[in-house]
């Protein structure tokens, strides 16, 4: 019997040899996850975590949307993003990086301009309504900085097909383009159509009464008629101020393409730039206005499946809209290539220059090309945008100058130092040779906060404002609270009367719930804080959330190994009045001892 009772109790200590055996296994881990991440933040060239406005300086625009009257609905989600989207392309007009603008509640969108960008170009930019027009190009040419370029053939040059061009036929199978309407190689650049969306009336076409052959008389009443159209006046006058314009115009730089077209009413021609599809940029002359923005009354991207076309994007026009489209489109369709083209311009930017080859005349049309969803999602959207009935009011204007910034730095800094030698002092003076264990866990979790920090702003642009500081000062207190908690533990059993290895594994189980459901709660405040909150707040729940997860990491990979392999040395398992768990000074029990009991000899006859 006493035999089996010894074969029972064994497996139990073969358990707890298991669970603390190679603990140098976990040390590894984390040894090299730190080494990977500091190698990484120094090949990426981001040494330093991206600082926020209000630490490097900068300006903070806060602006609020409003609808106009009869349409208080316009301020939703899907208009605000759209919003936010046209601001990115404004902002980056200016030459800006690393610039910041999202959605704040309903209603509001907050811009973040760093350092070095004109506040009051800035404020002007992204404090107006986005701007819309279609106007008919009248040169079109690929820009290489270059200010003896010449612009494209006009009206009356030939227009020789390209063998990538798409097609502009009108849905009305009878309707026959000419071949003026065919467009030239410089002209299908964009690789995009104009067709009408409905059917047509053929009879409403101008191109389509043109001769299918392309004899050379169509080709010359095309020119006439082009000659007589106010829509296409051909190339201006090179002693014109808006043809040495356009010769001296470098759309490949960022800050002439910002300036250009920059103060001209929508009734006068201009000069603008565009990226086509193989993102080249482009130069155009353009004539006034024949569209604005606020006649289209919808715009979606839609995928052609009856006949496997692809991605295209569909308008629709308000009546008075329709009847200036179809008035435009008939015009341009008598031209050739450049001059049957018309421009959709938001901004002074070209973002699309489609060709048409018959009048669309049915209130609705849709370009079609090369588009894949993105692009064309990107397009309808800029084309309901500059439809929507939405303008927006500065509420505030915040400007932080670098020498600002970097005192709220160094304070942040500052307090940091503080409170981390505090926890460090408390912890000395209280656990002795015990805080050494902490100090080390401490620097493993600066180590990792600061890599991940540095990493992840040029991965998600995260940027490390003051409150975010605020957010790694508190990450320390509850950072030490989990090797508190450990520690207590571990002081528990050694007054209980257990050895200190023992002890170390005993302590472990408990402290572990402990520390992970206070680590949960810390999390979930922060995670909840990240949603409902937006801007500055932000950063202090991500940073706090980051730094609690990095918590438990470094407690079950570092701390609680790293206390098992000094567990075995004779510094503190002999109990060392400097270790921190002298067993006299914690009051401990006398060491707790197994007695044998001795049974009484059976009597064979009883037996």
């Amino acid at each position: 019997m006493e035999r089996k009772n010894e074969k029972v109790a064994a497996p139990k200590k073969g358990r707890r040899t298991s669970a603390q055996s190679r603990p140098g296994r976990s040390l590894v881990l984390i040894l090299i996850a730190i080494a990977a991440l500091t190698g990484g933040m120094f090949l990426s060239g981001h040494t330093t975590p991206r600082l926020g406005i209000d630490l490097a300086g900068g300006t903070s625009i806060t602006l609020k949307a409003k609808s106009e009257p009869g349409q208080e609905n316009a301020v939703n989600q899907t208009n605000m993003n759209t919003a936010v989207g046209i601001i990115e392309r404004r902002v980056n007009g200016l030459g800006v990086s690393e610039a910041e603008v999202q959605t704040q509640g309903n209603d509001n969108i907050i811009v973040n301009i760093p350092r070095g960008t004109n506040e009051k170009q800035a404020r002007e930019q992204v404090g107006t309504t986005a701007q819309l027009y279609f106007r008919p190009v009248i040169a079109t040419e690929v820009s290489a900085g270059d200010a003896t370029a010449s612009p494209s053939p006009s009206a009356s040059g030939s227009a020789s097909p390209s063998a990538d061009a798409d097609k502009a036929t009108s849905s009305d199978s009878s309707a026959s383009p000419s071949s003026s309407a065919t467009p030239s190689a410089s002209a299908t650049s964009q690789g995009r159509a104009v067709t009408d969306a409905l059917k047509a009336d053929s009879t409403a076409s101008p191109s389509a009464s043109a001769s299918p052959s392309g004899s050379a008389s169509a080709a010359a009443d095309a020119s006439a008629s082009a000659s007589a159209s106010p829509a296409a006046t051909g190339t201006p006058d090179p002693s014109s101020d808006l043809q040495q314009q356009y010769a001296k115009l470098d759309c490949t730089d960022p800050e002439q393409r910002a300036k250009a077209g920059d103060g001209v009413k929508p009734s006068e021609s201009t000069v603008a730039c565009g990226q086509n599809s193989q993102g080249q940029w482009q130069k155009y002359i353009l004539g006034p206005a024949e569209v604005e923005g606020t006649d289209v009354d919808d715009a979606n991207a839609v995928y052609d499946t009856q006949n496997a076309a692809g991605w295209k994007v569909t308008m629709e026009f308000t009546d008075a809209g329709a009847k200036k489209f179809a008035d435009i489109t008939g015009k341009l369709a008598q031209n050739q290539s450049p001059q049957n083209q018309f421009a959709i311009v938001l901004d002074n930017e070209v973002v699309s220059d489609p060709y048409v080859s018959q009048a669309l005349t049915g209130g609705n049309a849709e370009i079609s090309g090369n588009f894949n969803q993105e692009s064309a999602q990107n397009l309808a959207n800029m084309l309901s945008y500059g439809a929507l009935p939405l303008s927006f009011e500065e509420q505030s204007v915040t400007t932080v100058t670098a020498a600002l910034g970097g005192e709220q730095l160094q304070a942040g800094l500052i307090a940091g130092a503080i409170g981390l030698a505090l926890v460090v002092i408390y912890l000395v003076v209280y656990y002795r040779g015990l805080s050494l264990i902490a100090i080390f866990s401490l620097l493993v979790s600066a180590a990792l906060t600061y890599t991940i920090m540095a990493l992840l702003g040029p991965t998600i642009g995260f940027a490390l404002n003051l409150p975010a500081v605020c957010g790694a000062i508190v990450a320390i207190g509850i950072t030490a609270d989990s090797f508190i908690v450990y520690f207590e533990r571990i002081r528990d059993e050694v007054r209980e009367g257990r050895t200190l290895r023992p002890a170390v594994e005993r302590a472990w189980p408990r402290a572990r719930r402990t520390i992970l459901v206070s680590d949960f709660v810390s999390f979930l405040a922060a995670a909840v804080l990240f949603i409902v909150t937006v801007g500055k707040v932000q950063g202090f729940a991500f940073t706090l959330g980051l730094t609690t997860l990095l918590d438990v990491v470094v407690v079950f990979l570092f701390t609680k190994p790293l206390m098992t392999i000094l567990a075995r040395s004779t510094f503190f398992s002999s109990g060392h009045s400097w270790s921190g768990l002298d067993p006299k000074r914690l009051g401990a029990k006398p060491p707790l001892r197994r007695t044998r009991r001795v049974s009484a000899p059976v009597d064979p006859k009883e037996a």
